[in-house]
């Protein structure tokens, strides 16, 4: 890349960064889901439900029992595209809710997003041969086998690691440093299913379904990219810091 293109990129990106709007404790809740409508799922993965007239984040957060450091940094994630962090922003959050987040996530991709995809494929495929049926059945049970290791991963080391971290202000036998060094993504293969889908079934499968499906895949596509950046750029650098903390005691 030329010095000249990654300049203008660097201005452009700063220049962004400049208008953003910033998300504070003192935003009202409606303004924060008016600026993003995908905040919506992030919100109810945390129990808080619409209708909350007009109190502010830090309102919201104290009557459902969140922090508001921690809820702002999921937020920005989800809100903008490139946001990383800084070291005092980290501070600002707990590594115990983040996890929280993550955990509802994880259930809410298991219990409801997954098994709704597999449904919409069931019925897309009715038109199909049965050797079609047999590679999206196959391809898909493989996919969701792969996730739900990665979450029981998360869900039976990692994360009560960083809870064991939390309560005793340091926990022996592993580091955040493993799960990074093993962290691979999940969305990937969902990209594939999505060639799949576009591509190659046959014209008589129903327009209307397929869109359906392809909205679906895509969807859950940008989620879990979502919920890759805010383990990889805020749970991550957030339990490095600890870590690195309590070593100098």
């Amino acid at each position: 890349m030329e010095v000249g293109t990654m300049e203008n990129e660097a201005m452009v990106k700063k220049r962004n960064m400049k208008d953003r709007t910033v998300l504070s404790p003192t935003m009202k809740m409606a303004d924060l889901v008016n600026l993003n409508y995908r905040l919506l799922g992030v919100l109810s993965r945390l129990g808080v439900n619409l209708g909350f007239g007009e109190i502010t984040v830090e309102e919201a957060c104290r009557k459902h029992s969140l922090d508001v450091g921690s809820f702002l940094l999921v937020c920005n994630v989800y809100t903008y595209d490139d946001y990383i962090p800084s070291g005092a922003l980290l501070s600002t959050g707990k590594p115990a809710d983040i996890v929280k987040y993550l955990h509802s996530s994880h259930a809410f991709y298991l219990d409801h997003e997954l098994p709704e995809l597999q449904e919409a494929l069931e019925r897309l495929v009715v038109q199909c041969d049965m050797k079609q049926k047999l590679i999206i059945d196959r391809f898909f049970s493989e996919y969701k086998k792969e996730v739900e290791n990665h979450f029981a991963y998360e869900e039976t080391v990692v994360f009560p690691y960083i809870e064991s971290f939390a309560s005793t202000c340091g926990a022996r036998g592993y580091s955040i440093e493993q799960f990074e060094e093993n962290h691979s993504n999940i969305d990937e293969k969902l990209c594939d299913l999505k060639n799949i889908v576009m591509k190659y079934l046959p014209e008589t499968c129903d327009t209307v379904l397929r869109n359906d499906v392809l909205y679906h895949i895509c969807y859950l596509e940008e989620d879990l990219d979502k919920h890759t950046l805010i383990e990889n750029n805020v749970l991550i650098p957030m339990m490095t810091r600890l870590e690195e903390n309590e070593k100098r005691k």
